[in-house]
């Protein structure tokens, strides 16, 4: 199985080698790839900054723990969920899904009826968190589609989300980061490049009942 052999040579690459850049093409596809992720009900409830500008890196390099990883890769990839989900992000869900499928809009009149009442169920926070939870999904397929072109990333969490909202001006959009990711070619001078994965055993990591 190929996939096995490609999340064995990936690893969260702690420094990149800011000469090598990431092609369009390669690009694209790793976009794609985070397009087919799944999702609650299919809403793809988050929007994926992808930030090469230099200048803005250095900016978010300071409020992501200072890493070098911010400013050396060929990208910067911000997840962003989304911090409300109402009727009218579901009437637009089931138009695409109507227009994509050549289905009568009408024939989707109960599933619609049915997610805005049990997202409407939902509060404020428990939105963020039902939202921020699909962009890990997102970041799942970055991760798979990078091992395969052998283009390292590294997801982190070692960010000021806050901090990200006001400099990317994400809360006036409705938005928020959950989650960051850099992508690009691992340096040499990487002294983590070769060091064994440490994973727990499948005997322990998993039951079956």
């Amino acid at each position: 199985m190929e996939l096995i052999q490609n999340l064995k040579w990936r690893y969260a690459t702690k420094k990149f080698d800011p000469t090598q850049k990431i092609s369009e093409t390669d690009l694209e596809k790793i976009k794609e790839a985070i397009s087919l992720s799944a999702s609650s009900y299919g809403l793809q409830p988050y929007t994926v900054l992808i930030i090469e500008n230099p200048e803005l890196r250095k900016q978010l390099q300071p409020v992501s723990w200072g890493q070098s990883q911010i400013v050396d890769a060929s990208y910067l990839v911000v997840f962003c969920n989304h911090t409300k989900v109402g009727a009218e992000t579901i009437d637009s869900y089931l138009k695409l899904k109507a227009d994509t499928q050549n289905l009568n809009i009408e024939d989707l009149e109960g599933y619609g009826d049915f997610m805005k009442s049990k997202i409407g169920e939902l509060n404020d926070d428990a939105i963020k968190n039902w939202t921020a939870r699909q962009t890990y999904i997102g970041l799942g397929n970055l991760l798979a589609a990078c091992a395969e072109l052998k283009i390292d990333a590294c997801p982190m969490e070692g960010f000021e989300p806050d901090e990200y909202d006001t400099i990317l001006g994400l809360s006036e959009k409705g938005l928020s980061a959950s989650v960051i990711a850099t992508i690009g070619y691992r340096s040499d001078k990487d002294i983590t490049k070769d060091s064994k994965k440490v994973r727990k055993p499948i005997s322990e990591l998993f039951q079956v009942l």
